[in-house]
């Protein structure tokens, strides 16, 4: 990148944090829902044109700049976000709530490959990084999110570890820069800027071993391999095996993998789980497989891909290394 260009990032961070800030002081909040709910609500008549912050940032409608806030307008046109339809304007980003923090994300519908997701997954995964933190965990020195997208777990990683008197570095990776880009914005905004992030597949740029490592890694078989949805072969589940894979090698004795993912369930069977606990019982690893919600995506079942599948389950797999 020439100096141009990163002034020119550095200054569209900028002024992307000071509107997350506009947004937290107005009080804004928005719960995402999944892609099937959010069309459905959108394609209501009355819903239509943006009426208010929620409608704009969250529901991602078209707007008239003449219906909102002037400073607003100004901090979009700013950012680069505010894109022209003609007798409308639509924001290129949205913004999702969640504990508090804001956080932005790809506009709707994410149908790049270098899409931001952020959705009900977001939700889930954030509860269990809080569930795992609600007990006593062995010391944490260093940790690591594998595929931070919008720095969702990383975030949530810093707020739970921010009492420790361990001062631990907390590194967040990821194959999309501009999912780096929003990261840092958004971890700029909850005041989490000490988290070190950085650009690569799996921890393959990144020196060192861990205490803990998180991920919440796309799992569905997507036909065009967008990179924030395809999780590989396996029905999606080749990326979390190799995460699991990527933990037995770079943990820490006594560190833990806490790996948030969605299985395809064919005639009964979990093939992702068959797969990694041979792994993990011949690595000495102890560890807890939860099945958190048995049935999302529901719409995919009725694609080629998954047209053997009986469901696509949220697990959670909670992974210990030996301690010697």
């Amino acid at each position: 990148m020439n100096l141009m260009n990163e002034s020119q990032a550095v200054d569209k961070q900028h002024q992307l944090t000071l509107l997350l800030n506009y947004l937290h002081k107005h009080e804004y909040r928005f719960i995402t829902i999944s892609p099937a709910s959010h069309e459905i609500v959108n394609n209501r008549i009355k819903n239509c044109v943006a009426k208010d912050l929620n409608d704009i940032f969250g529901w991602n409608r078209p707007f008239k700049p003449e219906n909102i806030d002037q400073e607003l307008f100004e901090l979009m046109q700013a950012a680069n976000i505010a894109e022209d339809l003609g007798e409308c304007w639509k924001s290129k980003l949205r913004v999702s709530s969640l504990y508090g923090l804001l956080f932005l994300h790809s506009a709707y519908p994410t149908i790049e490959n270098e899409a931001v997701f952020f959705g009900p997954d977001s939700y889930r995964f954030a509860h269990v990084i809080h569930q795992y933190f609600a007990t006593p965990q062995p010391p944490i020195y260093r940790a690591v999110d594998i595929g931070t997208g919008s720095g969702l777990g990383a975030v949530m990683l810093a707020s739970a570890l921010s009492a420790s008197e361990l001062n631990p570095e907390i590194v967040a990776v990821d194959i999309n820069n501009h999912a780096l880009d929003l990261a840092r914005v958004n971890m700029r905004a909850a005041e989490m800027q000490h988290i070190v992030l950085m650009f690569s597949n799996l921890l393959h740029n990144v020196t060192g071993n861990f205490d803990l490592i998180i991920a919440n890694p796309p799992y569905l078989l997507d036909k065009s391999k967008r990179a924030y949805r395809h999780g590989g072969g396996l029905l999606g589940a080749e990326l979390s095996v190799a995460i699991v894979d990527t933990a037995i090698d770079r943990l820490n004795p006594d560190g833990t993998l806490l790996l948030y993912t969605g299985v395809a369930i064919v005639n009964g069977q979990d093939a992702f789980l068959t797969e990694v606990k041979h792994k993990l019982n011949a690595a000495g690893f102890t560890y807890q497989y939860t099945e958190i919600d048995p049935d999302i995506f529901g719409e995919e079942l009725a694609t080629v891909a998954y047209c053997m599948a009986d469901r696509i389950a949220a697990v959670v797999l909670i992974a210990r290394k030996p301690a010697h």
